[in-house]
Order: C-alpha cells, then structure tokens, then sequence
C-alpha cells in the first residue's frame, strides 16, 4: 500500500474515532444536565426590556421620561398578573430639591404566607460623576445597567410567574430615588442615597410585612460581571447568600456568582434588612476592581449590556424561588 493510502486510512481511523469521543463527551453532557426547578429565563427578553427603558431617555426623577417609564412598569406588571401598587411621598434630596418619590410595588400570590423579596431601582442619576471626562460630570446617562438591569430581570422574572406558579408569594419593589445621593457621602448608612428603600423601609415595619428573604440586584447586566458577597449580606443574611450563590454555581454560573467576599457596601439592601428582612445585594462589584467599569459614565448604555449577565442572574434567582417549598 502507497504512503497515500496509509493517510487516507489513518485519517479515516482518527475522523471514526473523534467522532465516538464526541459522541461519548455528548452523551456525558446530557447526563449531567441540571434539571431546573425554575422556568427558562428568556435572556432576549430581558434584554428588550432593558431597550424599552432606555428609549425613554434617562429616568431622572421631575421629567417626563421618568413619568412614561413609570407608567410603562405599571402597565407592564399589571399585564403580566401582578397586583400593583406606586408607593411615595413628596420628598427632599440632598441638594435641596422636592420629588415626588414613586416606588412600585407588585406582588404575586398574595394569599401566600411565605413570601420572596425581589428588588431593584429604576431611576436614572441625573450626572455622570465618574466620568473620565470632567465635560460630562453634570450630563445624564442612559443608565441601562445601573437601573435597567435590574428592572429588566424583574420583568422577566414576572412574565415567568405568571406562566408558571411558585410555591411561594413573590414580592417585586422597583426603587425610585435611589441614585440620586450625595457624591462621597460619610453620613451613618450613607443616608443621601436610597431615599425609595428607605422610605419603603419604615412603611413596612408599620404594616408588619414578612417575607423569607431579600434580594436586592444592582448592575447585573455588564459583561463580565463578578458578584462577591459583601460585608452586609454575609453579617445581615448568611444563609439567604450561601443559598443563592451555591445556586448560582450548581446551576453553571460560577464565574458570576464568586464565593469571594468583598467590602461594605451600602445599598437598598441595607434598608431592607432594618425592616427585619433578611437582604442580600447581587450587584456587580469585587474588592480588587470595584464597581461596574461603566458605573455613572456615559458608556453605561444598551451597547454595554451582556444578556449573557442577564441570563446568570435571572436563571440564579428564578431558581432560588422556585426551590422554596
């Protein structure tokens, strides 16, 4: 046999072989796919949801942009079965201006004792303060991920109860006000900020309102994201985090979900747990390169949006409740 055939053979031998190994490495994966519990979290969904805000313009507090995005949360939880709710009162910043606070609350399955906190802020900050260009320090940003984000997974996480029931209530509460704080502010908790949870927050300790546990998420829709657990959520909430973030790993996204422990972070869910709720932050930010690279710059947009981000969180947390009993 010619030195061409013994190549044509041996090739054909390794093509065989290769072709049993993927068949082997296919039939491996299959048996080790993780069965849900949860719903599948439409990524392009959510992503569509982030756009929806965005084209509003940014979601600062008095303009008109902030008042159809609100009326577009409002109708677009209620399509979805939610029963819903704006909650607020006229309110002070700290530079000395007068709001009219509207957070929205949504609930499902109200008759059920054991009940599941989920929440984000929807409000855009009026300047880009971190801004590599001082030019843009007093513009508005699009904040597609500080804001959208989390209001997208929101949404995409009700449209999900609505086609399929958990075995616990779901509280959904969109933050307004949140980011409109005092640049390095050393008040105690940060006060300057977070003036929707905060309110929310003495509202229900007067209502006595329980629930399980807390998740607050915060810029989850940047690539590459990491969510350590902070100082907060570990001291505050140690099994809420353990539970989420062992989840999140079990379920295929380790990378996002790092067993790393990060800083004090004061955040809605700081508030959340002066109500007594157990709280956890899934935000985007590690000890060694901080928060999100975009954070309060211009380039927060919907070009910087990673559905893969959207989809580790919305999957990690749709699990979580799904998994209660």
């Amino acid at each position: 046999m010619n030195r061409l055939g013994i190549t044509i053979i041996a090739l054909a031998l390794l093509s065989f072989q290769a072709c049993r190994n993927d068949k082997q490495v296919s039939n491996e994966d299959s048996s080790q796919e993780i069965k849900l519990a949860s719903p599948d979290f439409n990524a392009d969904s959510a992503y569509a949801y982030v756009k929806a805000q965005v084209d509003f313009g940014p979601r600062i507090p008095g303009t008109l942009a902030h008042q159809k995005c609100a009326d577009y949360l409002v109708a677009k939880l209620k399509s979805f079965g939610a029963a819903v709710q704006m909650q607020g009162s006229k309110t002070t910043t700290y530079d000395g201006k007068v709001y009219q606070l509207k957070n929205i609350l949504a609930s499902f399955n109200s008759e059920k004792t054991n009940r599941i906190l989920v929440t984000a802020h929807w409000d855009a900050r009026p300047f880009s303060d971190q801004d590599p260009n001082p030019a843009f320090h007093n513009k508005p940003f699009d904040a597609a991920n500080d804001g959208g984000s989390g209001v997208a997974v929101i949404l995409e996480m009700a449209r999900q109860i609505q086609q399929k029931q958990p075995n616990v209530g779901v509280d959904f509460v969109l933050w307004d006000l949140e980011d409109y704080g005092k640049a390095n502010d050393e008040s105690p908790d940060e006060q300057t900020w977070c003036l929707g949870s905060q309110y929310w927050s003495k509202e229900a300790v007067k209502k006595g309102y329980k629930a399980l546990y807390g998740i607050n998420l915060d810029m989850v829709g940047g690539g590459s994201a990491q969510f350590a657990q902070d100082e907060i959520s570990r001291q505050s909430a140690p099994d809420v985090a353990k539970k989420i973030w062992d989840i999140g790993n079990e379920i295929g996204y380790p990378s996002y979900f790092v067993t790393l422990p990060s800083g004090r972070i004061v955040d809605d869910h700081v508030w959340m747990n002066k109500a007594a709720i157990p709280s956890v932050d899934i935000i985007h930010y590690n000890d060694n390169s901080g928060f999100y690279m975009n954070w309060h710059t211009q380039l927060d947009n919907l070009s910087n949006i990673d559905k893969n981000t959207l989809k580790a969180t919305g999957q990690t947390v749709l699990e979580t409740i799904y998994r209660e009993k």
